[in-house]
């Protein structure tokens, strides 16, 4: 499309969180068009919005509208579902969210939608799945937010052990974006050292254990998750619409297992690009595949009829 136009779906707390994110970035978007269930709030946080421009670091066009708008989109953000309660898992959500999905892909599909679906609704790499089902989207045009928070949080905890700047630690959460990601260990790196080299066994599960967890705690402190993952979004978006051809463990399609996982991926103009070719340790690709196999069972609990 090439109008750098994303639609959000859903302005609850995480949809409106990355349209203010957008907002207050100097981003690539040049309009946003912000749609809910319950019209009068997509209305009302569009002009809330409009109302920073004035002061914001750069200029997007901001309506609220319909699925019909979805047409000359190149992003549609779906982050509208039913919200993961306390003491919920990501994966409890997903009878109930993926026959919302359903609707919505649909309805959108109906408009023209030509572009890429980038998926936050948790659980959001069966619903990624779930979107490249309904949508018949090539593979590489349907992303999920993967762990790319996780892996934000497991940056940021490992840095606060090193005392550096997390920009500087290279270390990925994968597979489910919850609880059976993995973290790889053996080939995480802060400046060409081996974090396995530097932290110990001890302190590494700790770490991993931190960036699997958080969410629950925060969830448990203040209801709901929302600046971390709409600061995550704002970077894919960044990465697609820049073309900035970035490694991000977006959740795509894996051909092999025929999921939708957290995986380090090239993320450019046309989405992901490819999915890399990475060495685990023996450990973390037994671990991988069991997360493999949570997702698997959970899609394949979901029937559509014909």
């Amino acid at each position: 499309m090439d109008n750098n136009k994303v639609m959000i779906v859903g302005t609850g707390n995480v949809g409106a969180s990355i349209a203010f994110a957008i907002t207050q970035q100097r981003t690539a978007v040049n309009e946003m068009v912000l749609t809910d269930i319950i019209a009068k709030d997509a209305e009302g946080e569009a002009m809330d919005l409009v109302d920073a421009l004035a002061v914001a670091p750069s200029y997007v066009k901001i309506s609220s509208g319909t699925y019909r708008d979805a047409k000359d989109c190149d992003i549609v953000i779906i982050t509208a579902g039913a919200a993961q309660k306390p003491g919920e898992t990501r994966l409890q959500l997903l009878k109930k969210n993926v026959n919302i999905l359903k609707g919505m892909v649909e309805q959108i599909m109906e408009s023209g939608f030509d572009g890429i679906f980038l998926v936050v609704t948790n659980p959001m790499d069966v619903l990624t799945y779930f979107t490249l089902k309904f949508s018949g989207l090539p593979t590489e045009r349907v992303i999920g937010s993967g762990t790319v928070l996780d892996s934000a949080r497991l940056r940021q905890r490992t840095a606060a052990y090193l005392n550096v700047n997390p920009k500087s630690v290279h270390a990925y959460q994968v597979g489910e974006h919850g609880d059976s990601e993995v973290t790889l260990w053996s080939l995480a790196d802060v400046g060409g050292q081996k974090v396995t080299d530097i932290l110990g066994q001890d302190v590494r599960k700790d770490i991993s254990e931190f960036a699997r967890t958080e969410a629950y705690e925060i969830i448990e402190r203040k209801g709901a998750t929302y600046y971390g993952i709409a600061s995550c979004v704002v970077q894919i978006v960044n990465s697609i619409l820049n073309d900035e051809m970035r490694v991000l463990p977006v959740s795509s399609y894996d051909g092999f297992s025929g999921t939708c996982f957290g995986w380090p991926s090239v993320v450019g103009r046309e989405g992901v690009l490819r999915r890399l070719d990475l060495k685990l340790s023996e450990k973390e690709g037994i671990d991988l595949q069991k997360s493999i196999n949570i997702l698997k069972n959970a899609q394949d609990k979901i029937k559509f009829k014909n």
